[in-house]
């Protein structure tokens, strides 16, 4: 009986560290916050946060669209649901009390979602010329200037270009091969190969900017982007996601680029917007940057074409060559 209670025991730790690592580190948190938040409104107002009901729910959606956007209010309906499911309890998160509402407040509020600005080629070439300006030591400027090349030229979200290690590299004659063994839409760690080629342009080239910041930082093994201690010592720890984000933002203040709506997704949207204006189709940016639908990339391409095959401005163009005939048939008259 006390081997048969001993293995039970093993078996229920072993499943919740499986139900842990189901889903990514970042997940796990915003799950956390959002239901912190459910239950902060809960206590508030008297009502019991778990196990809730539609109604409640409802009625918290309705409270939180106030001040918050329909993404945000469907992201913490998600969360609450999880945390529910989590604990053991049902809870109907597709209840017509829930849905209808959203549907109204979507209605009212409309539901278009105001991305960050993504950092396109005048952005990238005004950054790296500013870092080679900056008065602060070479292995400092390489590490910025290598981390948004590679972040920009993969396409990498902040979380994956954090996360390569000195093992996935492979350089080529043809660039850089840089295995990413997980991400956000590949929790499994089925993972992918992003390839880099050469740019003609050095100064502005992600491999070549890549084998100097190995070289000056003499890394070996372990993550290629780490933290700084005082003195611009270089330590053995991972550079964390917020810090690509300040990194990102303190470039662009000091390129004199107004910093407030771009984030450390505005590298991926940059490449993705880039391509797409450079005529790269949808498969292949999704190829490159990971994305497993169609939806986003397909709005970087509309947003990337907004200004090609305008129909304002063949209208503009006909108006012009009109008054050009006109002009003309008026100074030579048809006999």
């Amino acid at each position: 009986m006390n081997k048969l209670t001993t293995d039970i025991k093993a078996l229920h730790e072993e499943t919740l560290n499986n139900l842990k690592t189901s889903k990514a580190n970042n997940t796990l948190r915003a799950y956390k916050s959002d239901y912190k938040d459910f239950a902060g409104f809960c206590v508030k107002h008297g009502f019991k946060p778990m196990p809730s009901d539609p109604k409640i729910i409802s009625l918290y959606l309705t409270y939180l669209s106030k001040t918050s956007k329909i993404s945000t209010l469907r992201r913490r309906l998600v969360s609450i649901g999880v945390v529910h499911k989590l604990k053991g309890h049902y809870l109907d998160t597709k209840h017509p009390v829930i849905i209808e509402n959203l549907m109204s407040i979507k209605r009212v509020k409309g539901s278009k979602q105001v991305g960050k600005k993504p950092i396109l080629i005048n952005h990238l070439k005004e950054i790296i010329n500013v870092i080679n300006e900056q008065k602060i030591e070479e292995i400092v400027k390489l590490r910025n200037k290598t981390l948004i090349l590679v972040g920009f030229g993969g396409g990498f979200r902040r979380t994956e270009l954090i996360s390569i290690d000195y093992e996935d590299l492979e350089f080529v004659d043809e660039g850089v091969k840089i295995v990413l063994r997980r991400s956000k839409t590949d929790q499994f760690g089925e993972g992918m190969i992003k390839g880099l080629p050469y740019f003609s342009k050095e100064a502005y080239c992600p491999v070549t900017n890549l084998k100097k910041w190995l070289k000056i930082s003499k890394i070996k093994t372990g993550p290629i982007f780490r933290r700084f201690a005082k003195g611009s010592a270089l330590t053995q720890y991972r550079l964390t996601d917020q810090s690509v984000v300040l990194i990102i933002k303190n470039c662009l203040k000091l390129a004199g680029i107004e910093n407030n709506n771009f984030s450390g997704h505005s590298l991926r949207s940059g490449f993705a917007t880039v391509a797409a204006e450079s005529g790269a189709d949808e498969r292949s940016i999704m190829a490159m940057t990971g994305h497993k639908t169609t939806q986003m990339v397909r709005r970087y391409i509309r947003d990337a074409n907004i200004f090609k095959n305008n129909a304002l401005s063949k209208i503009k163009l006909w108006i012009l060559l009109k008054k050009f005939i006109i002009k003309n048939i008026q100074k030579n008259p048809i006999p």
